[in-house]
């Protein structure tokens, strides 16, 4: 089969070794093409149940899809410390330099 010849007892650790490694690799090809798979249909799925959404909720879930700010007309940008502002630590005074002579 393929040129192996399964009864030298010289290659046959080679032969075994090259059969689990194809078949590792056979595995792994089919995980990767499940997971495309399974990522394809959820993203099928969320746009499916995105078109029965109305106008002003898509827009909404659109405008926030990063998490980080949601723009509140009124309100400005909402941040997760409740909107109060952390003054930035005053740095610490400079030394003069002297000279040496």
């Amino acid at each position: 089969m393929f040129g192996v010849d399964w009864n030298d007892p010289r290659t046959i650790w080679l032969n075994l070794a090259n059969l689990a490694l194809g078949l590792v690799t056979i595995a792994c090809v089919a995980m990767l093409v499940y997971a495309v798979a399974a990522e394809l249909l959820a993203r099928w799925r969320r746009s499916a149940v995105a078109e029965g959404l109305d106008r002003e909720v898509n827009n909404l879930v659109a405008a926030y899809k990063s998490g980080l700010a949601m723009d509140l007309p009124g309100l400005g940008l909402t941040m997760a410390d409740g909107g109060e502002p952390v003054k930035p630590p005053a740095a610490p005074p400079r030394k003069p330099r002297t000279r040496k002579s």
